[in-house]
């Protein structure tokens, strides 16, 4: 061997040994990046020695599939629960304390408590105050499910205008890594780069991929959808202004295609998305047909009228009464009633109206208006056994149809509490199972700190070899310098 051919070898070999460091800098400085994938060098053999001719990058499709499916699933389910844990504090919290069956429970209590003492002023006035509790109860729940609603529907507005812009982002990371495939080029920071963007898709809906020539990615939505393929598709979503019972919130396209809410407490919802519409299109509608029921229910029970008598007087809200300012059919809830819910002027004005009637000119007490019997029970206990007694309840809330008032509203309560707690296990078995995912993918992929640094002790021997080889042809050329002379 040449003394030149020597100075070539080292030479090549400082090269590669720099390459390589190089590489292994690289993963220590990302050893905490989620989204960086280690790099390792690949050597092929030369005349001169060992070079590196090609990067290869650390991955594993069917991991990464898996981790970008169960982002969606956990990150639908946590955004349905997090709304469930919202209608639950506007109930109270965990005792459900302001639930409208609570308060329920006590206006029967202060009616019974007025029903053993009738001729007390004050215990009339207690029963009204409570009444208005109750009424405030539910009509303020009523107005939390449509700001829920509308907060839901913001941040669709939001969640969209993000998937969009993220789109865009991953049609130049897509443009890049095609671009270095088909150029033979290292595409490891653009493969990166476009596998990050997926991710933060895949919370926002869910999604599908599958990998053409040159590396070439088409994104579908769980549904089949195409979300991307060699440009993006467009995502569209209208706002509503404003939310109340009656309203019903827009769809969101792809492409044209309407985009299906979740169902159920164990969503199917992939992604914010379809998790949001299930909140504000699904749970919050039935919860709020449950308040108008239980409203509808208070209104009935609390009528006013004589039909058969002469003349006769028509049923119309006596206690409690409403915005619409009559006695809704029986069965059938009417959108919003809840909201509007209210304790007739008249009952604040004269509690004692409560016992002996007369808010619609129908006065029940027998001692009549003017000289009332100080004794009478007859109608608080008529209300207090109503309220105890089946009546008929909408179906279309999702709970019984026959029950008492009583039984209603605690089953409302029973309902919220039996969705959340499933969605809270739900979420937390999807999220585990994100977090093994990721754990798998990580050991794959990722960086560790022990292999680096062991490799990096390789190549200081690697170097040290080297420099031996340079430092020998050196002392050669100085003792074959010093026999010319």
């Amino acid at each position: 061997m040449s003394l030149s051919t020597a100075i070539t070898i080292a030479q090549s070999a400082f090269n590669t040994t720099a390459a390589q460091t190089a590489i292994v800098s690289k993963n220590i400085a990302n050893a905490g990046n989620a989204d960086y994938s280690r790099r390792m060098a690949l050597l092929g053999t030369t005349p001169y020695g060992a070079q590196v001719v090609s990067i290869y990058r650390a991955q594993n499709e069917a991991l990464l599939k898996q981790s970008i499916a169960s982002i969606g699933q956990a990150s639908g389910q946590g955004r349905l629960l997090s709304g469930l844990e919202l209608l639950k504090s506007s109930l109270g919290g965990n005792d459900y304390e302001t639930s409208p069956a609570k308060f329920l429970a006590a206006f029967r209590d202060s009616l019974q408590t007025f029903a053993s003492t009738p001729g007390n002023p004050s215990m009339a006035a207690s029963a009204v105050s409570d009444a208005g509790d109750l009424a405030n109860s539910i009509s303020t729940t009523a107005r939390a499910v449509q700001s829920l609603r509308a907060d839901a529907d913001k941040e669709i507005a939001i969640e969209v205008e993000k998937l969009n812009s993220l789109l865009a982002d991953f049609e130049k990371a897509n443009n890049a890594v095609k671009s270095a495939t088909a150029q033979g080029l290292d595409a490891s920071e653009a493969l990166d780069q476009r596998d990050k963007i997926l991710k933060q898709v895949s919370e926002i809906i869910g999604i599908s991929t599958v990998t053409r020539a040159n590396n070439d990615t088409v994104i579908y939505t769980a549904d089949g959808t195409v979300l991307f393929e060699t440009m993006p598709r467009a995502v569209t979503f209208a706002p509503k202004a404003a939310y109340d019972a009656t309203i019903t919130g827009n769809k969101i396209y792809v492409d044209g295609v309407p985009v299906a809410a979740g169902s159920g407490a164990n969503t199917t919802a992939e992604g914010k998305l379809a998790g949001l519409l299930q909140l504000r299109d699904d749970v919050a509608p039935t919860f709020q047909s449950q308040l108008d029921e239980i409203a509808r229910g208070l209104v009935t029970l609390f009528q006013e009228g004589n039909p058969s008598g002469v003349p006769p007087i028509p049923y119309a809200p006596g206690l409690f009464t409403w915005a619409g300012g009559t006695v809704p059919p029986a069965g059938t809830f009417v959108p919003g009633l809840a909201a509007t819910l209210a304790v007739n002027p008249l009952a604040k004005a004269n509690p004692m109206l409560l016992r002996d009637g007369g808010f619609n000119g129908v006065v029940s007490n027998p001692g009549g208006a003017a000289t009332p019997d100080a004794g009478y029970t007859a109608l608080l206990e008529g209300f207090i056994d109503a309220m105890g007694e089946d009546m008929a309840f909408d179906p279309a809330t999702g709970l019984d149809g026959s029950s008492s008032i009583l039984d209603f509203a605690t089953s409302s309560v029973g309902w919220l509490e039996q969705l959340r707690s499933t969605a809270s296990t739900a979420s937390d078995n999807k999220f585990a199972l994100l977090a093994r995912t990721q754990e798998a993918l990580s050991k794959e992929t990722g960086v560790s700190i022990d292999e680096e640094l062991s490799l990096l002790l390789d190549l200081e021997q690697s170097y040290k070899a080297s420099a031996k080889l340079v430092s020998t042809v050196d002392a050669m050329m100085a003792a074959l310098l010093e026999a010319v002379r």
